[in-house]
């Protein structure tokens, strides 16, 4: 039974190891899982960012088009290298069934892009 004079604290009974790891960590930022970063416009790898983000939602698209029975979406020329990484982004996802899930559609996506930036 607990001293009725000192309570007992809740993390004690977690052990100090966890706890500093958790502390030294930030268990407690849950802000940044599964939240794209705030930009800021000053770096000049701002655009690449925006660019991929808007990649990984194009490949997200493209999967729901597919599993819809849609057709491919036509994405226009306009000069950037936008148009041509969210066409081969759809193609592959309609051609690839090993995307089949929202979270392999978005990482596919932005990994494309990134590689496709970095060549």
């Amino acid at each position: 039974m607990p001293s009725p004079i000192r309570p007992r604290l809740r993390f004690a009974t977690i052990g100090p190891l966890p706890l500093a790891f958790a502390v030294i960590f930030g268990a407690g930022d849950t802000a940044a899982h599964g939240h794209p970063a705030a930009i800021d416009p000053a770096s000049p790898d701002a655009w690449r960012y925006r660019l991929c983000e808007q990649m990984s939602s194009v490949a997200l698209q493209a999967l729901r088009d597919r599993e819809h029975g849609l057709p491919m979406r036509v994405f226009p020329e306009d000069g950037g290298p936008g148009p041509a990484i969210a066409k081969a982004i759809v193609e592959k996802v309609y051609a690839e069934p090993g995307i089949s899930s929202p979270k392999r559609a978005e990482a596919f996506g932005r990994g494309y892009c990134n590689e496709h930036l970095d060549n």
